[in-house]
């Protein structure tokens, strides 16, 4: 297994000079573009998809994996604006692995390898592996974790009709009873729960999410909530996609089960929605430090000491991810429908996004 730096030494010393010399001169995009795919572990995720049988052969399925990165990476709006781009564009279409304009699959088919690879949640397979290799053997200092809006192009599924309640019996109970108690919050119970469990227990339907911003203003929108784990670097390790409505809490736990089995770290930084003792308690037993806002809950903020306050301001590294994600690598231009497909399209953006921070820390 190659490190960043070997990576990239081999990408800027062979690999550009044998690609300016066959396809000619790169622009800035084009090397980002290959300096992606140089950290892209394609290899044993695309073997369930290689062909075996007869007649005519599929369109093979790595150069529509680059598409789809390339797509994040040159910051293409919709697959028609990257077939034109393909078409139009001889490196880019040789760089993605199709000699000719004829050679480049249709639409259609993009639109149905795209919902194949959702379905297998291929995106955050070749994700995680990135992180894992180039990151699982370091000692991570920070965790930061938050939640970003996602806007979508669908409409907010219809509220869940809430189940009838048997009418409670009025006063105290008779001597000798006792009331029933409280079934338990998904909060209570997600620390004795495997990570697939969580992940099953949490909902993906379009809604409307509403959140107040940093300038204390309420806003509103429809579609989905990506929840992020970010560490020093600026690298995001883990990501949960949920329903807008979906509190940043609920998902707290599900991330930090995710990014333990990733990465090793120390401190984890959280905003004031993170403050419950059960994501206190959680992140001790995983042997971190928990480092999270106070929240005042209708009584007196409590600060946090000095030597917390400094280690929270890395926090901020979550908010630039988030920004990021939306500004340069396909974030604001989800034209998917359906959970799965949001999360594919926002995850090879994720995947662009990685890559390029990860050689910022070698470069």
């Amino acid at each position: 297994m190659l490190t960043t730096l070997e990576v990239w030494n081999h990408i800027q010393r062979q690999l550009f000079p044998v690609l300016v010399e066959e396809v000619g001169p790169l622009t800035e995009r084009d090397n980002q573009f290959v300096e992606v795919m140089g950290l892209v572990p394609l290899g044993p995720f695309l073997e369930p998809y290689r062909w075996v049988g007869t007649g005519c052969p599929p369109h093979e399925r790595p150069w529509l994996v680059h598409g789809f990165i390339a797509k994040a990476v040159y910051e293409f709006p919709t697959t028609r604006a990257l077939l034109e781009a393909l078409k139009a564009r001889p490196t880019l279409r040789r760089l993605c692995g199709w000699e000719s304009v004829s050679d480049i699959p249709h639409e259609s088919t993009f639109s149905r390898v795209f919902a194949a690879f959702a379905q297998d949640e291929l995106p955050q397979k070749l994700h995680a592996a990135m992180v894992s290799r180039q990151r699982g053997s370091q000692l991570v200092g920070h965790v930061s974790r938050d939640s970003t809006a996602i806007d979508a192009c669908e409409k907010p599924a219809p509220k869940e009709a809430a189940p009838p309640k048997a009418p409670a019996k009025r006063g105290r109970p008779a001597k000798g009873q006792e009331r029933p108690p409280a079934p338990p919050k998904r909060l209570d119970l997600q620390p004795g729960r495997t990570l697939a469990e969580n992940l099953a227990d949490l909902p993906t339907a379009c809604t409307v999410g509403c959140k107040r911003n940093s300038k204390g203003h309420q806003e509103c929108w429809i579609g989905y909530k990506l929840h992020l784990d970010t560490i020093d670097g600026d690298i995001p390790v883990s990501p949960i996609l949920t329903s807008a409505s979906v509190n940043d809490s609920q998902v707290a736990i599900p991330l930090a089960q995710m990014t333990a089995q990733r990465v090793t770290s120390l401190y984890d930084l959280m905003d004031s929605a993170y403050d419950a003792p059960q994501i206190h308690a959680f992140s001790r037993g995983l042997g971190h430090v928990p480092i999270i806002d106070p929240n005042p809950r209708r009584g007196e903020k409590m600060p946090l000491d000095p030597a917390q306050a400094q280690r929270f301001k890395q926090r901020t590294s979550s908010e630039r991810v988030n920004s990021l994600l939306k500004e340069r690598y396909g974030g604001r231009f989800v034209r998917v429908r359906g959970a799965k497909k949001v999360m594919a399209h926002l995850m090879f953006g994720l995947i662009a996004l990685t890559a390029m921070q990860l050689y910022q820390l070698v470069i």
